[in-house]
């Protein structure tokens, strides 16, 4: 059955565009980067892990596991049951979580150091800090948000090659044809995924 989901959506009913491409999300990171301290972890965070803003200020040291390289992330749509999935991360992210936040250290400290939030922000004000470093990198538009750089998460990972049920598995999604959406992206991302098969002859 269809559902009108924005989740279920990359495209508004307008034709807007709800992800931001990868000239935008360069120009995110870029400016995430710049910013440097909890600002700079939590946008790098959303962008490398593809995860909904209210999993991320979920996040502990506890969920960070840095020798394996990934981020243990509770999907809170299901409530009624504990759900984790694993996101492997560049070990750039890691190391920033580190330092900035005390991680390692957190984690040796006990369980109540090891389970306080990586970030003390109430929603709104991680809603606007995501806003202000979007409106710093020049983005505009409804992709301009947590949610357009969860969308951007899904459509760079297709850009790479990676597979659509390990999408799934990142992205926390309970059925594929959710994270098929992604491979519907157009215009400058489609040609690039089409310039990956071209090479291959």
């Amino acid at each position: 059955m269809p559902t009108t989901s924005s989740e279920m959506r990359i495209y508004a009913a307008t034709g807007e565009r709800l992800y931001i491409n990868a000239d935008e999300r360069a120009r995110f990171l870029a400016v995430a980067d710049a910013a440097g301290g909890p600002v700079q972890t939590l946008c790098l965070t959303l962008a490398y892990t593809g995860c909904r803003l209210s999993e991320a200020l979920a996040l502990t040291p506890a969920a960070i596991q840095l020798g394996p390289g990934v981020i243990a992330i509770r999907c809170l749509k299901k409530r009624d049951k504990v759900v984790i999935r694993e996101v492997p991360v560049p070990p750039v992210l890691l190391a920033l979580l580190d330092r900035v936040h005390g991680v390692h250290h957190a984690q040796r400290a006990g369980p109540i150091a090891a389970t306080a939030p990586l970030w003390p922000y109430h929603r709104a004000t991680a809603w606007r800090i995501v806003k202000t470093v979007m409106e710093r990198a020049a983005i505009s538009g409804p992709q301009a948000t947590a949610k357009g750089l969860r969308h951007g998460f899904g459509v760079h990972a297709i850009r790479y090659g990676v597979q659509l049920n390990m999408l799934q598995k990142w992205m926390g999604h309970a059925s594929m044809s959710t994270t098929a959406i992604y491979a519907n992206a157009t215009g400058h991302e489609e040609r690039l995924i089409a310039e990956r098969m071209w090479q291959e002859r």
